[in-house]
C-alpha cells in the first residue's frame, strides 16, 4: 500500500532541500530529478537551486539534454523510433565520465556541465567546472533510473498514462512508447527514493510506503 500526501509546490521544493541539505557534506550530493519533458523536471532542478544555497550548499545544475549521443547514432534508425529513443538518445556513459564519476568520494569535483549541442550536433567546447566538496549535482531529464547511474538521491517525477499523453506535445508523442517501456522494464516508482505525483503541476503529491 503507499500513502499519497497532497503537497504545495513550494512546500515540496522545502522538503527536498532540507533532504538533500542533510546529507553528509564530507562528500558531494548527486540528486537525479527523473522525468519526462511534460513532468518539467528542470523546473524542480531550478526551484531547488536558491533553497540550497541558502542552506549553504553549493549547486551545479547539468541536463541529460546535454548529454546527447552524435546524430549519427540516435537517428540510425531513423528520427522518430522510441526503442533508439530508450536505448541510444542519451550518452549515460559520458555522463558517468564528465559528471557523476568526479563526484565519486576522494575524487577531483572536476566536472563538465555540458558534452553536446544538439543544434551544431558537435562537442559544446565547454569548460570544466569544479563543485566544491559538499555542492549538490542536479540532475535533470528522462529515462535516468535503471541505467545503474550512481546518485545519492533519486526523485522521479510521476505522470499517469494519460495524464503524460495529454500534456505531451503532438510532435513528441512518438516518444510515449519509450516511456511505457521505462515504466515497465525500470520501474522509476519503484526504485527512486522520492516519488511525486505531477499530473496537475499545481497540484503535486509525495507517494510514500503505507
Amino acid at each position: 500500500m503507499q500513502q499519497i500526501r497532497p503537497i504545495s509546490p513550494s512546500s515540496l521544493v522545502e522538503e527536498l532541500a532540507d533532504r538533500v541539505a542533510a546529507e553528509p557534506r564530507d562528500s558531494w550530493v548527486r540528486v537525479a530529478l527523473d522525468g519526462a519533458p511534460a513532468a518539467r523536471p528542470e523546473d524542480l532542478a531550478d526551484a531547488l537551486t536558491g533553497p540550497l544555497r541558502t542552506r549553504g550548499r553549493e549547486v551545479l545544475r547539468v541536463s541529460v539534454s546535454d548529454f546527447l549521443r552524435p546524430a549519427s547514432l540516435r537517428f540510425e534508425y531513423g528520427r522518430t523510433d522510441p526503442d533508439s529513443f530508450y536505448t541510444d538518445w542519451f550518452d549515460h556513459g559520458g555522463l558517468v565520465r564528465e559528471v557523476l564519476g568526479p563526484l565519486e568520494p576522494g575524487r577531483s569535483g572536476k566536472v563538465l556541465p555540458t558534452l553536446w549541442d544538439r543544434v551544431t550536433d558537435r562537442a559544446t567546447r565547454a569548460p570544466y567546472v569544479t563543485l566544491p566538496r559538499g555542492g549538490v549535482l542536479l540532475l535533470d531529464g528522462p529515462l535516468l533510473l535503471g541505467r545503474g547511474l550512481p546518485f545519492e538521491l533519486t526523485v522521479h517525477l510521476r505522470l499517469s498514462p494519460a495524464a503524460l499523453a495529454r500534456r505531451t506535445p503532438d510532435d513528441q508523442r512518438w516518444t510515449l512508447p519509450a516511456y511505457a517501456r521505462y515504466e515497465e522494464e525500470a520501474l522509476p516508482a519503484e526504485v527512486a527514493d522520492v516519488v511525486v505525483r505531477v499530473d496537475d503541476p499545481r497540484h503535486p503529491a509525495l507517494v510514500t510506503p503505507a
